[in-house]
């Protein structure tokens, strides 16, 4: 298994050796946009109402879904590389963020009560 820190590693390993060098960060946003987008596009067929466009195209959606996903997680690596944010500390603080500001929030959120 891979901590978040040794995949920030990793790709800054990859970018030194076989990347050349990391796009701008600007260049680097509008992939990460790209590539969420091609999430949504699966998502949208997988669990919402839009069809595949053949048929045979969902049965590799899942692989496809894992892909996508990978590539954002690499592109947001790569800003974060870039722009010298440890995701670790982030997630750490983020999480701890979230837990004191919706400590009961959720809880009490009837809507998801009963699913």
């Amino acid at each position: 298994m891979m901590t978040i820190q040794e995949a920030q590693l990793t790709v800054g390993h990859w970018i030194d050796t076989i990347g050349v060098r990391y796009y701008n960060e600007l260049t680097n946003m509008a992939l990460l946009m790209e590539e969420v987008g091609e999430v949504a596009r699966i998502v949208a067929r997988l669990y919402g109402e839009q069809s595949f466009k053949q048929p045979t195209d969902e049965a590799h959606a899942h692989a496809q879904l894992a892909d996508e996903m990978a590539d954002v997680f690499f592109v947001l690596i790569c800003l974060a590389n870039q722009t010298g944010i440890d995701l670790t500390d982030a997630f750490h603080k983020n999480l701890q963020k979230k837990t004191t500001r919706d400590a009961e929030r959720h809880a009490n959120n009837q809507k998801l009560k009963g699913h």
